[in-house]
């Protein structure tokens, strides 16, 4: 017994630290048609005031890379995010998150913008559009917006899944622009793979599994 409650203090202290900041982080990466990236995301426990299920993002990290139109970005730093600023959706827009927001583009976007609300999903995004039934995907059809340098910044999102009006195969997003034109649009066809499990829950697991040891070290 003596030896197993050793065994848990020390994943305790290589993994627990911080417990809050460990237990909200998740990584990810994409790719597809010249885009790809690995991030890693952060979340507390504050979510869209009109969405509970859709958490926060609070940080970000990772890398990014771009093969088309010239752009020749190869594992870029991810930055950090652009800021959330609770733009007003379209008037006939009533299922838009609390935290959309946009990013205004001078040239090269259809309506001048691009939309976000950097949120995460852990159960999968509703449909978050009245005019678009497609969701499902562990972020929503906003998505994150994230800076990468040199004024560019990148707008990651889920295309929902395309069976039906609602969760199937799921195909995702990518665009990258700056404040004065829109320089990538890939809609469609990238991949995001599932977000990994937080090393909070794999302690909790790994705690479990510890705690069932002993119980049948004692009974035994």
């Amino acid at each position: 017994m003596t030896k197993v409650l050793a065994i848990a203090a020390t994943v305790f202290l290589g993994a627990s630290y911080p417990m809050h900041a460990a237990a909200n982080t998740v990584s990810f990466n994409f790719n597809g048609s010249g885009v790809s990236g690995n991030v890693v995301v952060t979340y507390g426990a504050a979510t869209d005031a009109k969405y509970p299920e859709a958490f926060e993002v609070t940080g970000i990290g990772g890398s990014f890379s771009d093969s088309n139109n010239g752009l020749n970005l190869v594992n870029a730093p991810i930055l950090g995010l652009v800021p959330i600023n609770h733009a007003t959706p379209e008037p006939a827009n009533l299922l838009a998150p609390n935290d959309f927001s946009r990013f205004f583009v001078a040239n090269g976007t259809d309506h001048g913008f691009l939309s976000y609300d950097n949120l995460f999903w852990p159960g999968g995004s509703p449909q978050t559009a009245s005019d678009y039934p497609f969701h499902g995907g562990f972020l929503d059809i906003y998505g994150l917006l994230f800076d990468i340098g040199d004024g560019k910044v990148v707008n990651l999102w889920s295309d929902g899944g395309f069976d039906g009006n609602g969760p199937g195969p799921l195909t995702y997003g990518v665009a990258v622009a700056t404040a004065d034109t829109a320089l990538d649009y890939v809609f469609m066809g990238v991949d995001a793979a599932l977000p990994e499990p937080s090393s909070y829950a794999l302690v909790l697991a790994g705690l479990g599994l510890l705690g069932y040891s002993a119980r049948r070290r004692k009974q035994s």
